[in-house]
């Protein structure tokens, strides 16, 4: 029971940040087309769109456990592409390289975090 609750737990923490995000992303859409657009992001209106609907929907999903693989297994790959195409700290210097090189790294972390939620 103690597990079962401790994973509940963690699927709606984790599927709640990825609805706030995708929330977020379509209340800010002109700031994060023009964002996506400046990095040179290939058709930022409909990928930004795509990716905020999908991290809303699979996040929901996540979060109340339904099609947990599903759900966890989208976000996961979801994360990853964002992950390679948007922080390239490799490309920068300075403190913008250590920022990005950070979110990069906690990326991965809520990956891992998405592999085991899909595994519940």
């Amino acid at each position: 029971m103690f597990v079962q609750t401790v994973q509940a737990l963690g699927a709606l923490l984790i599927g709640g940040v990825f609805v706030w995000a995708g929330i977020e992303h379509f209340v800010k859409f002109r700031a994060m087309t023009e964002y996506l657009t400046a990095r040179q992001f290939p058709a930022p209106v409909v990928l930004l769109a795509a990716g905020s609907a999908l991290e809303i929907v699979a996040g929901s999903l996540l979060a109340m456990g339904i099609a947990m693989l599903f759900a966890a297994a989208a976000l996961a790959v979801f994360t990853l592409a964002a992950n390679m195409l948007l922080l390239r700290f490799w490309a920068c210097e300075g403190l913008e390289r250590q920022t990005l090189r950070s979110a990069f790294l906690v990326n991965f972390a809520v990956i891992g975090g998405l592999l085991l939620a899909a595994t519940a």
